[in-house]
């Protein structure tokens, strides 16, 4: 499944995630780092943290304790390969397309 998602061969990881579901394992993420890596929970605690909440108003919001936000957020940050909340803004804005500098 890793090898098909490294060669973009979506098709086979999509067979390989689902032949390994049926016999009963719990694939990883094929995604280690960027967004795509995130827990939904990582996620959620990420995106209010970069809507300004504190980390005391994520808890509240989500019912969930201050270190459990914590938590969430050193391993979003880890992932993100960011030291801090205020690196975020960048984290979630998608990356430019790249060209090939050849245009029609």
């Amino acid at each position: 499944m890793a090898l098909a998602e490294r060669l973009h061969a979506r098709p086979l990881a999509e067979r390989a995630h689902s032949e390994l579901r049926t016999i009963g394992l719990r694939p990883r993420r094929a995604a280690i780092i960027g967004i795509n890596a995130l827990t939904p929970a990582e996620r959620r605690v990420a995106m209010l943290a970069l809507n300004g909440q504190s980390n005391s108003q994520i808890a509240q919001t989500l019912f969930i304790t201050t270190k459990t936000v914590e938590t969430h957020l050193a391993r979003a940050y880890r992932k993100l390969a960011i030291t801090g909340r205020q690196q975020l803004p960048d984290a979630f804005t998608p990356a430019p397309e790249k060209t090939s500098g050849w245009s029609p």
